[in-house]
């Protein structure tokens, strides 16, 4: 049983390190972006600011599916499960 809680507890020390991933992530993007976006206005005709901010974003959205354990190829826990899986093998 202690061996069970230990595990449940790294499970959630690793989601709750991905959701801060996330959330750092989150507010560069709002921070960073504006200050880029202003930048570009001031110095030239071309809308560079895109750039940075749909790969940033792309980023972001993957960051998000990462920390709530979404993932569209593998469907959801599906971790969980084969590690499940995995420690009813004898064999393993």
């Amino acid at each position: 049983m202690e061996n069970l809680d230990e595990y449940r507890y790294i499970k959630a020390k690793e989601k709750i390190e991905k959701i801060k991933a996330f959330y750092s992530s989150l507010l560069a993007y709002c921070i960073v972006i504006p200050i880029l976006a202003y930048l570009n206005y001031r110095t030239t005709d071309f809308p560079w600011v895109v750039f940075p901010a749909v790969g940033w974003g792309i980023g972001l959205v993957f960051l998000w599916m990462c920390a709530k354990g979404y993932n569209p190829i593998l469907g959801k826990d599906w971790e969980e499960r084969k590690i499940q899986e995995l420690m009813k093998d004898k064999e393993f």
